[in-house]
Protein backbone atom coordinates (compact mmCIF):
# COMPACT_ATOMS: atom_id res chain seq x y z
CA UNK A 1 0.00 0.00 0.00
CA UNK A 2 1.46 3.71 -1.06
CA UNK A 3 1.14 6.47 1.99
CA UNK A 4 2.99 9.22 -0.40
CA UNK A 5 6.73 9.88 0.21
CA UNK A 6 8.67 11.28 2.59
CA UNK A 7 9.81 14.77 1.89
CA UNK A 8 13.77 14.54 2.15
CA UNK A 9 16.33 16.92 3.54
CA UNK A 10 18.12 18.73 1.47
CA UNK A 11 22.12 18.47 1.34
CA UNK A 12 25.01 20.67 2.53
CA UNK A 13 25.81 21.92 -0.60
CA UNK A 14 22.22 23.11 -1.16
CA UNK A 15 23.37 25.63 1.36
CA UNK A 16 26.12 27.29 0.14
CA UNK A 17 26.41 30.88 -0.68
CA UNK A 18 29.39 33.16 -1.54
CA UNK A 19 29.32 35.79 0.88
CA UNK A 20 31.72 39.03 0.48
CA UNK A 21 34.67 39.73 3.10
CA UNK A 22 33.85 43.02 3.30
CA UNK A 23 30.29 41.75 4.39
CA UNK A 24 31.24 40.19 7.24
CA UNK A 25 30.80 42.30 10.39
CA UNK A 26 34.19 42.26 12.46
CA UNK A 27 32.96 44.97 14.77
CA UNK A 28 29.30 46.10 16.39
CA UNK A 29 27.17 49.27 15.16
CA UNK A 30 27.50 52.38 17.27
CA UNK A 31 23.53 51.71 19.01
CA UNK A 32 22.59 48.40 18.90
CA UNK A 33 18.99 49.35 17.32
CA UNK A 34 20.46 50.67 14.80
CA UNK A 35 21.33 47.66 12.71
CA UNK A 36 19.29 46.80 9.85
CA UNK A 37 16.54 44.31 9.94
CA UNK A 38 15.45 42.23 7.16
CA UNK A 39 11.66 41.70 7.47
CA UNK A 40 10.77 38.15 5.51
CA UNK A 41 6.85 37.31 5.32
CA UNK A 42 5.80 34.06 4.63
CA UNK A 43 2.63 34.59 3.74
CA UNK A 44 3.42 36.25 0.90
CA UNK A 45 6.91 35.97 0.37
CA UNK A 46 7.81 39.47 0.57
CA UNK A 47 10.64 41.17 1.95
CA UNK A 48 10.92 44.42 4.08
CA UNK A 49 13.78 46.62 4.85
CA UNK A 50 13.78 48.44 8.37
CA UNK A 51 16.13 49.65 10.71
CA UNK A 52 15.99 47.01 13.95
CA UNK A 53 14.56 49.52 16.60
CA UNK A 54 11.22 49.49 13.88
CA UNK A 55 10.70 45.69 15.23
CA UNK A 56 8.35 47.47 18.27
CA UNK A 57 5.84 47.71 15.12
CA UNK A 58 5.48 43.68 14.52
CA UNK A 59 4.32 43.05 18.11
CA UNK A 60 0.98 43.12 19.60
CA UNK A 61 -0.35 43.23 23.19
CA UNK A 62 -0.60 39.48 24.66
CA UNK A 63 2.48 38.34 22.41
CA UNK A 64 5.56 36.80 24.37
CA UNK A 65 9.31 37.69 23.66
CA UNK A 66 11.64 34.86 24.20
CA UNK A 67 15.45 35.36 25.27
CA UNK A 68 18.19 33.12 26.06
CA UNK A 69 19.65 34.92 29.29
CA UNK A 70 23.16 33.04 28.85
CA UNK A 71 26.21 35.35 29.28
CA UNK A 72 29.14 34.97 27.80
CA UNK A 73 32.93 34.81 29.78
CA UNK A 74 35.73 36.00 28.49
CA UNK A 75 37.27 32.12 27.99
CA UNK A 76 40.25 32.46 26.45
CA UNK A 77 43.41 32.78 28.77
CA UNK A 78 47.25 32.21 28.11
CA UNK A 79 49.46 30.45 30.63
CA UNK A 80 53.30 29.05 30.55
CA UNK A 81 53.68 25.83 30.84
CA UNK A 82 55.45 24.44 33.86
CA UNK A 83 58.32 26.72 34.51
CA UNK A 84 59.44 27.48 30.75
CA UNK A 85 58.97 30.74 29.17
CA UNK A 86 56.73 28.50 26.24
CA UNK A 87 53.12 30.37 26.18
CA UNK A 88 50.25 28.13 25.60
CA UNK A 89 45.99 30.13 24.91
CA UNK A 90 43.92 27.97 26.83
CA UNK A 91 40.77 28.55 25.90
CA UNK A 92 38.14 27.40 28.63
CA UNK A 93 34.86 25.52 26.75
CA UNK A 94 32.54 24.60 30.07
CA UNK A 95 33.01 23.84 34.20
CA UNK A 96 32.64 19.81 34.31
CA UNK A 97 32.25 19.71 37.63
CA UNK A 98 34.23 21.89 40.69
CA UNK A 99 37.38 23.09 39.63
CA UNK A 100 37.48 20.83 36.65
CA UNK A 101 37.45 22.60 33.12
CA UNK A 102 37.15 21.64 29.72
CA UNK A 103 39.37 23.20 27.45
CA UNK A 104 41.02 23.35 24.19
CA UNK A 105 44.99 24.29 24.12
CA UNK A 106 47.53 25.63 21.24
CA UNK A 107 49.82 24.88 20.93
CA UNK A 108 48.42 21.30 21.42
CA UNK A 109 50.92 19.03 20.55
CA UNK A 110 52.37 20.78 23.02
CA UNK A 111 50.33 19.98 26.37
CA UNK A 112 50.21 16.51 27.45
CA UNK A 113 48.79 14.90 30.46
CA UNK A 114 51.06 15.78 34.01
CA UNK A 115 51.66 19.24 32.44
CA UNK A 116 51.13 21.89 35.04
CA UNK A 117 49.99 25.34 33.29
CA UNK A 118 50.84 28.65 35.26
CA UNK A 119 48.57 31.39 34.63
CA UNK A 120 49.66 33.54 37.41
CA UNK A 121 51.75 33.59 40.65
CA UNK A 122 48.10 32.46 41.88
CA UNK A 123 46.33 30.66 39.66
CA UNK A 124 47.59 27.08 37.86
CA UNK A 125 46.41 24.11 36.81
CA UNK A 126 47.40 20.40 35.85
CA UNK A 127 46.41 18.75 32.69
CA UNK A 128 44.69 15.79 33.72
CA UNK A 129 42.85 14.33 30.89
CA UNK A 130 42.57 14.35 27.02
CA UNK A 131 38.91 14.83 25.27
CA UNK A 132 37.46 13.00 22.64
CA UNK A 133 37.51 16.40 20.38
CA UNK A 134 41.49 17.09 20.64
CA UNK A 135 41.01 19.25 24.42
CA UNK A 136 42.33 18.81 27.55
CA UNK A 137 40.78 18.38 30.92
CA UNK A 138 42.07 20.94 33.23
CA UNK A 139 42.11 20.66 37.08
CA UNK A 140 42.79 24.23 39.26
CA UNK A 141 43.58 23.89 42.67
CA UNK A 142 41.40 27.44 43.33
CA UNK A 143 38.38 28.08 44.84
CA UNK A 144 35.68 28.54 42.38
CA UNK A 145 34.99 32.84 43.26
CA UNK A 146 38.91 33.49 42.91
CA UNK A 147 38.87 31.61 39.65
CA UNK A 148 35.88 33.29 38.01
CA UNK A 149 37.52 36.75 39.23
CA UNK A 150 40.96 36.14 37.67
CA UNK A 151 38.74 35.02 34.40
CA UNK A 152 36.80 38.38 34.32
CA UNK A 153 39.08 40.18 35.20
CA UNK A 154 41.99 38.53 32.38
CA UNK A 155 40.14 36.46 30.46
CA UNK A 156 39.69 38.00 26.51
CA UNK A 157 36.47 38.28 25.17
CA UNK A 158 36.23 34.86 22.92
CA UNK A 159 35.17 36.14 19.15
CA UNK A 160 34.26 33.96 16.92
CA UNK A 161 36.92 32.45 14.32
CA UNK A 162 35.66 34.72 11.56
CA UNK A 163 36.52 37.79 13.25
CA UNK A 164 40.10 38.25 12.55
CA UNK A 165 41.44 41.46 14.46
CA UNK A 166 42.30 40.89 17.82
CA UNK A 167 39.49 41.30 20.94
CA UNK A 168 39.65 44.55 22.28
CA UNK A 169 38.04 45.75 25.71
CA UNK A 170 34.61 47.35 24.50
CA UNK A 171 33.79 43.52 23.12
CA UNK A 172 33.08 42.11 26.70
CA UNK A 173 30.21 44.77 26.89
CA UNK A 174 29.30 44.41 23.37
CA UNK A 175 29.37 41.15 22.74
CA UNK A 176 27.14 40.49 25.30
CA UNK A 177 23.25 41.01 25.34
CA UNK A 178 21.67 43.77 27.43
CA UNK A 179 19.99 40.89 29.47
CA UNK A 180 23.03 38.80 30.12
CA UNK A 181 22.47 36.92 33.46
CA UNK A 182 23.92 33.44 33.70
CA UNK A 183 27.03 32.83 32.75
CA UNK A 184 28.18 29.78 30.94
CA UNK A 185 28.85 30.50 27.07
CA UNK A 186 31.57 31.05 24.35
CA UNK A 187 29.68 32.02 21.74
CA UNK A 188 27.02 35.14 22.01
CA UNK A 189 23.14 34.28 21.73
CA UNK A 190 24.02 37.61 18.28
CA UNK A 191 20.27 37.82 17.53
CA UNK A 192 19.83 39.52 20.72
CA UNK A 193 22.43 41.70 20.66
CA UNK A 194 20.59 44.41 18.83
CA UNK A 195 18.13 45.19 21.65
CA UNK A 196 18.64 47.80 24.23
CA UNK A 197 16.96 48.21 27.50
CA UNK A 198 15.15 51.17 26.49
CA UNK A 199 13.93 48.64 23.22
CA UNK A 200 12.71 46.01 25.16
CA UNK A 201 10.96 48.78 27.27
CA UNK A 202 9.16 49.83 24.45
CA UNK A 203 8.36 46.29 23.61
CA UNK A 204 6.78 45.79 27.07
CA UNK A 205 4.66 49.27 26.63
CA UNK A 206 2.60 47.84 24.01
CA UNK A 207 1.57 44.97 26.41
CA UNK A 208 4.17 42.07 25.28
CA UNK A 209 5.44 39.66 28.03
CA UNK A 210 9.36 38.77 28.32
CA UNK A 211 10.24 35.26 29.05
CA UNK A 212 13.75 34.21 29.66
CA UNK A 213 14.96 30.67 28.76
CA UNK A 214 18.82 29.65 29.25
CA UNK A 215 21.52 27.75 26.46
CA UNK A 216 24.98 27.94 27.23
CA UNK A 217 26.00 28.08 23.45
CA UNK A 218 29.74 26.12 22.55
CA UNK A 219 32.66 26.14 20.14
CA UNK A 220 30.25 23.63 18.53
CA UNK A 221 27.91 26.50 16.99
CA UNK A 222 31.35 26.71 14.81
CA UNK A 223 31.77 23.56 13.97
CA UNK A 224 31.52 22.85 9.71
CA UNK A 225 29.36 20.13 8.88
CA UNK A 226 31.24 17.72 7.04
CA UNK A 227 28.69 15.39 5.27
CA UNK A 228 26.82 15.85 2.44
CA UNK A 229 23.17 14.03 4.56
CA UNK A 230 22.45 16.23 7.45
CA UNK A 231 20.87 13.37 9.21
CA UNK A 232 24.21 11.89 9.65
CA UNK A 233 25.34 15.19 11.32
CA UNK A 234 25.87 15.08 15.48
CA UNK A 235 25.84 18.54 17.01
CA UNK A 236 27.57 19.06 20.36
CA UNK A 237 25.75 18.97 23.26
CA UNK A 238 24.52 22.48 25.23
CA UNK A 239 23.05 22.70 28.69
CA UNK A 240 19.44 24.59 28.50
CA UNK A 241 17.22 25.54 31.52
CA UNK A 242 13.09 26.68 31.03
CA UNK A 243 12.43 27.83 34.32
CA UNK A 244 8.90 27.80 35.48
CA UNK A 245 7.27 31.01 34.85
CA UNK A 246 8.73 30.55 31.44
CA UNK A 247 6.55 27.81 30.55
CA UNK A 248 3.63 29.10 31.99
CA UNK A 249 3.96 32.24 30.18
CA UNK A 250 4.43 30.53 26.67
CA UNK A 251 1.65 28.02 27.45
CA UNK A 252 -0.77 30.50 28.65
CA UNK A 253 -0.22 32.44 25.46
CA UNK A 254 -0.65 29.57 23.00
CA UNK A 255 -3.98 28.85 24.86
CA UNK A 256 -4.98 32.08 24.13
CA UNK A 257 -3.82 32.22 20.38
CA UNK A 258 -1.24 35.09 21.08
CA UNK A 259 1.88 34.46 18.86
CA UNK A 260 5.27 34.24 20.80
CA UNK A 261 8.46 35.46 18.99
CA UNK A 262 11.94 33.75 19.45
CA UNK A 263 15.19 35.37 19.72
CA UNK A 264 17.60 33.11 18.21
CA UNK A 265 18.53 30.20 16.81
CA UNK A 266 19.59 28.42 20.20
CA UNK A 267 15.96 29.34 22.13
CA UNK A 268 14.37 28.03 19.27
CA UNK A 269 15.91 24.44 19.96
CA UNK A 270 15.81 25.04 23.54
CA UNK A 271 12.02 25.51 23.55
CA UNK A 272 11.24 22.68 20.73
CA UNK A 273 13.52 20.30 23.18
CA UNK A 274 11.48 20.68 25.61
CA UNK A 275 7.51 19.88 24.06
CA UNK A 276 5.54 17.77 25.99
CA UNK A 277 2.21 17.33 23.78
CA UNK A 278 0.93 19.21 20.93
CA UNK A 279 1.96 23.25 21.13
CA UNK A 280 2.92 22.55 25.38
CA UNK A 281 6.14 23.09 27.18
CA UNK A 282 7.10 22.00 30.52
CA UNK A 283 10.10 23.46 32.65
CA UNK A 284 12.66 21.73 32.65
CA UNK A 285 17.24 21.67 32.27
CA UNK A 286 19.30 19.12 31.13
CA UNK A 287 21.35 19.38 27.79
CA UNK A 288 20.22 19.36 23.92
CA UNK A 289 22.02 18.22 20.78
CA UNK A 290 18.95 18.59 18.86
CA UNK A 291 19.46 19.21 15.13
CA UNK A 292 16.91 21.34 13.16
CA UNK A 293 16.81 21.66 9.15
CA UNK A 294 14.20 21.02 6.41
CA UNK A 295 11.84 19.73 7.09
CA UNK A 296 10.63 20.81 10.54
CA UNK A 297 7.34 21.41 12.10
CA UNK A 298 7.61 24.17 14.54
CA UNK A 299 5.32 23.93 17.92
CA UNK A 300 6.41 26.83 19.85
CA UNK A 301 7.88 29.38 17.24
CA UNK A 302 5.48 31.60 15.93
CA UNK A 303 7.99 34.29 14.99
CA UNK A 304 12.39 34.32 14.53
CA UNK A 305 14.31 36.84 14.69
CA UNK A 306 18.28 35.92 13.91
CA UNK A 307 21.16 37.04 11.98
CA UNK A 308 22.54 36.54 9.07
CA UNK A 309 24.27 33.06 9.70
CA UNK A 310 27.16 31.41 7.95
CA UNK A 311 26.36 29.37 4.87
CA UNK A 312 26.17 25.39 5.44
CA UNK A 313 26.17 26.25 9.22
CA UNK A 314 23.47 24.61 11.06
CA UNK A 315 21.86 27.77 12.44
CA UNK A 316 21.26 28.64 8.33
CA UNK A 317 19.37 25.30 8.17
CA UNK A 318 17.27 26.27 11.11
CA UNK A 319 15.89 29.38 9.43
CA UNK A 320 15.90 27.76 6.23
CA UNK A 321 13.34 24.86 7.90
CA UNK A 322 11.44 27.89 9.77
CA UNK A 323 11.16 29.87 6.57
CA UNK A 324 10.68 28.54 2.79
CA UNK A 325 14.81 26.94 2.15
CA UNK A 326 14.48 28.88 -1.44
CA UNK A 327 12.76 31.99 0.16
CA UNK A 328 15.61 32.48 2.71
CA UNK A 329 18.85 31.61 0.15
CA UNK A 330 16.66 34.40 -1.50
CA UNK A 331 16.95 36.62 1.17
CA UNK A 332 20.45 36.17 1.77
CA UNK A 333 21.18 36.88 -1.65
CA UNK A 334 19.05 39.96 -1.73
CA UNK A 335 21.05 40.88 1.57
CA UNK A 336 24.57 40.60 -0.12
CA UNK A 337 23.24 42.98 -2.90
CA UNK A 338 21.62 45.50 0.18
CA UNK A 339 25.21 45.54 1.51
CA UNK A 340 23.78 43.87 4.96
CA UNK A 341 26.16 43.33 7.40
CA UNK A 342 26.99 39.42 8.13
CA UNK A 343 27.33 36.87 11.16
CA UNK A 344 27.64 37.79 14.82
CA UNK A 345 28.37 41.39 14.55
CA UNK A 346 25.94 41.63 11.88
CA UNK A 347 22.20 43.12 10.79
CA UNK A 348 19.45 41.03 11.68
CA UNK A 349 16.36 39.39 10.10
CA UNK A 350 12.68 39.14 11.62
CA UNK A 351 10.43 35.92 10.31
CA UNK A 352 6.74 36.51 10.32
Amino acid sequence: MFFGSVEKPPRLSSFDLEVPDNLIADKPTKARENSKLMVLNRKDMSIEHKKFKDIVSYFKKGEVLVLNNTKVYPARLYAKKDKSDAQVEVFLLRELANNLWEAMVKPARKVRIGNKLILSDEITCDVIDNTVSGGRVLRFDHDEQSLYNFIDNHGLCPLPPYIKRDPVPSDKKRYQTVYASERGSVAAPTAGMHFSEQLIEDIKKVGVKTANITLHIGLGTFKPILVEDLTRHNMDSEYYYVPPETATLINEAKSKRKKVTVVGTSAVRTLETVVVSGFQITAKSGWTDKFIYPPYDFKMTDKLITNFHQPQSTLMMLVSAFANKDFVMDAYSEAIKKKYRFYSYGDAMLII
